[in-house]
């Protein structure tokens, strides 16, 4: 095993991965493992700290996960994050109860001097989320930070280097979260800043070129950002006779897309095969409204599409998917005991008889970093610069049933809303931005005619990873010109509302 300078032990929390990110984002490369991650091989990394994680459980539970004993002895430095906190403080003799007051969302902390807050402000924002909290602290520790509800907001016993905070400096909300990982990692642990994008990529050529070696690589193809920069990777690390880009139109497109995205590989030079399965797929979903079931569906039918192509060339043996973490993490627990959020048709609606081994280059990193990766390769900026776009589509943009008319008013919506967004010039200031069918019906009135039509829901969210992300303030008269545009030109709907909800606790995507 290479060196892990920072390891991170996962307890569960839904952003156990952006820790990851952020070091990395200093320059500092660490890897996730489950917190049940043997000793042997904890050592083996020879990490210079080691970072606990939160997580969903209590420490006080019967069945609350516990990290090998072993960690402690190993004289390393380590920082504990909520229930990493709550675990620090319950090995090291001190008391952890439920609070009295949930303490969810934004609070301000107050620092006192330590080294760990190094160049931070006093009163900054930080992002809590919990339920428990430390009553007593160890022998050793003391409080060098506070909320309004958290007196042990931040505890450390620095003679030993052991650190431990209530809220996630992690998540994007905490303001200068990725300054206190920072110092951690450098001031702390002395690491160094060595691992950058370019160093990346030409790792997972290598990877990519060690794992297929002279077989044949099918590369799933959507004609978004991540599966683009997938699909650079393989041109750059294989012959062209060993690589197969697959285009499968599923009918769940926005509208001109197919089109789009044949241009788009042309000029990448690199050859690609276009399959029309729309009435596969459409088949596939007549009558399913569950979203689970959309995707799984979805998953599978990709898959025998693949499969059915594949058989037509000799030596195939790899599917490469541009798969992401936030992918992963929402979809099955890899690294730990994370909760199922949703599956992804890539990730858990992949059927147990494919045959495929996976290349997914991509699994370990975030949509930002597919953008920087994807520069770092040479792909032009507005092809990196498109929103994300799901794998299984429209479908899961549909709520119920998916059906043709339904389609038609999800895509003549959406394409009206990303004309407005780009003629406005916000199309490059929000993270994403998409149209929901709601399938709900109201009155309205055109003319003199009373109307019983379709709403429309516009979605729009600013966010830097995915991982958290607020609704976009966008002004209401670019939202009027949208609602406006939709109403009169598409004949069905005579509504549309605007999403302001922010992840969590909703996701970004509707289903």
């Amino acid at each position: 095993m290479k060196r892990v300078p920072i390891l991170v032990l996962d307890f569960g929390s839904q952003y156990t991965q952006l820790i990851a990110r952020k070091l990395r984002e200093s320059g500092v490369y660490c890897e996730v493992v489950p917190y049940r991650e043997k000793i042997e091989d904890i050592k083996a990394r020879d990490p210079q700290g080691i970072i606990l994680s939160g997580g969903p459980a209590s420490v006080y539970a019967d069945d609350a996960y516990r990290p090998s004993d072993e960690i402690w002895d190993l004289g390393l430095p380590i920082m504990g994050i909520c229930y990493g906190m709550q675990l620090i403080t319950q090995h090291f003799g001190g008391e952890v109860v439920p609070a009295d007051h949930h303490e969810y969302g934004k609070a301000n902390l107050e620092i006192s001097d330590s080294k760990i807050f190094d160049d931070m402000s006093n009163g900054e924002t930080v992002w809590m989320s919990h339920g428990d909290k430390a009553e007593k602290l160890p022998d050793g520790f003391q409080a060098i930070g506070t909320s309004e509800n958290s007196p042990y907001a931040a505890i450390a016993d620095e003679d030993r280097s052991i650190y431990a905070f209530q809220f996630h400096p992690e998540v994007h909300h905490s303001v200068e979260g990725t300054k206190l990982l920072k110092n951690f990692a450098k001031h702390i642990c002395g690491c160094d800043s060595t691992w950058n994008m370019g160093g990346f990529a030409k790792e997972k050529i290598e990877a990519i070129k060690a794992q297929v070696g002279d077989k044949k690589v099918l590369c799933g193809v959507s004609g978004g950002v991540d599966s683009s920069v997938v699909a650079a990777m393989l041109n750059e690390a294989l012959p062209k006779e060993q690589l197969i880009c697959v285009f499968v139109d599923q009918g769940l497109l926005r509208k001109d897309e197919a089109s789009q995205v044949q241009t788009m590989f042309r000029l990448l030079d690199i050859p690609l095969i276009t399959i029309n399965a729309k009435d596969e797929f459409m088949e596939a979903l007549a009558g399913v409204t569950d979203p689970e079931v959309k995707r799984k569906a979805i998953g599978e039918k990709f898959i025998e599409v693949f499969d059915r192509e594949a058989s037509k060339h000799n030596d195939v043996a790899f599917l490469a998917q541009g798969t992401l973490y936030t992918d992963v993490i929402e979809s099955v627990s890899v690294k730990g005991p994370s909760k199922t959020i949703k599956s992804h048709h890539n990730v858990g609606g992949l059927p147990e008889w494919m045959t495929f081994e996976l290349v997914e280059p991509l699994r370990e990193i975030f949509k930002d970093e597919v953008r920087k990766l994807g520069l770092e390769l040479g792909l032009p900026k507005d092809m990196i610069g498109r929103h994300p776009f799901p794998g299984p589509g429209l479908a899961i943009r549909v709520m119920g049933e998916v059906n043709e008319e339904a389609l038609r008013l999800l895509r003549e919506s959406d394409a009206i809303m990303q004309e407005e967004l780009k003629a406005t010039g916000y199309y490059d200031k929000v993270w994403q931005a998409f149209t929901v069918l709601l399938n709900v019906q109201s009155v309205g009135v055109m003319g003199d005619n009373r109307t019983y039509d379709n709403t429309v829901c516009i979605r729009m969210v600013e966010s830097v990873d995915g991982m958290t992300a607020t609704f976009a303030h966008i002004p209401h008269d670019v939202l009027e010109g949208m609602s406006r545009r939709i109403i009169n030109e598409i004949d069905g709907i005579n509504r549309v509302v605007y999403d302001i909800s922010s992840k969590p606790p909703a996701t970004i995507e509707w289903e």
